[in-house]
């Protein structure tokens, strides 16, 4: 009998992904959403998460719970009503979830797989960091902090409980990528700051295939970094990112200061540090499709 899944935030760039990568494994699909679901293979669900609002029906049947819901960290300025919004569309939409299955005691739901970040770990340097280092103390790492603290709580009704703190997700279509390419293609690419600061990277499909690893393997719990295993900086993903493209870099480092006059104190997402290590999910059996960036970018822009 094939596992039924249900998602939050399975409308977005990854969990529309991982959506069909689970449909086409044979899985039983469905999501929570806001709106009516599109997808004629998907059963979707409706919640309001700010009036405390879900459908009890969500979660029959299910076995595994993904959650991928929040507010883009990077859709505007971090006004303080902002930041309240960016963590608690990630912590009040888990702890809704959990307020159901505790008042259905007769679920059928063993996991749950979330999604956290590495920006957890706040500006680090060089220092490699693995998942028993403490977190940081900006705003991105107390959001992480919250988000994963949330989830745990499902630990108190015996469920499997498994973090994936993510680092730049590579996609053409999409995210980090598409906007550090852009200025790239039109001759205007540069690193960012020092271009020294560490960017820990991952290609889409890993992040795809970590996921169902997280949902198929039953020993899997914790957290993990969603990463690859060869961390680079930003100066030499940007560097990459120019060759691949066939296209010089001409401009100089765009400096600290002024993209911290431009994004204020979002500019924290481009110029913190953050060496992530994978040898904690690589040691749990886990194989990387993507190990280097050559190769995760050779097939990104490939014609």
């Amino acid at each position: 009998m094939s596992k039924h899944i249900l998602l939050t935030g399975g409308t977005g760039l990854i969990g529309g992904k991982l959506t069909e990568a689970l449909l086409n494994k044979g899985y039983r699909v469905s999501h929570l959403s806001r709106t009516p679901g599109r997808n004629p293979g998907v059963t979707t669900f409706l919640w309001d998460v700010s009036k405390g609002l879900i459908d009890e029906a969500s979660i029959n049947g299910v076995d595994t719970i993904v959650h991928l819901a929040g507010a883009n960290v990077a859709d505007g300025r971090w006004t303080e009503a902002r930041k309240k919004e960016i963590i608690e569309s990630r912590t009040k939409s888990i702890a809704l979830v959990y307020k159901l299955l505790k008042a259905k005691p007769q679920h059928t739901v063993k996991a749950i797989v979330s999604a956290s970040a590495v920006g957890y770990y706040g500006d680090r340097a060089d220092e490699l960091l693995t998942e028993t280092g403490a977190p940081g103390t900006d705003f991105l790492a107390s959001c992480c902090l919250q988000w994963e603290h949330a989830v745990d709580a499902g630990e108190s009704l015996g469920l499997r409980i498994v973090k994936f703190r993510t680092g730049v997700v590579l996609d053409a279509n999409g995210g980090a990528l598409a906007a550090l390419a852009k200025p790239v293609k039109l001759g205007l690419g540069a690193p960012l700051g020092t271009g020294k600061q560490w960017m820990p990277w991952i290609h889409e499909e890993d992040v795809i295939k970590m996921y169902l690893f997280g949902i198929d393997n039953e020993y899997l719990t914790g957290d993990y970094n969603m990463v690859a295993p060869n961390p680079v900086t930003n100066k030499q993903l940007t560097k990459a990112v120019a060759k691949e493209l066939h296209k010089p870099l001409w401009l100089p480092k765009v400096p600290a200061f002024a993209l911290q006059l431009l994004l204020g104190e979002m500019s924290s997402m481009v110029l913190a540090s953050q060496k992530a290590s994978a040898q904690k999910i690589e040691e749990a059996g886990f194989k990387f499709k993507y190990p280097t960036l050559m190769w995760a970018l050779k097939d990104i822009y490939k014609q």
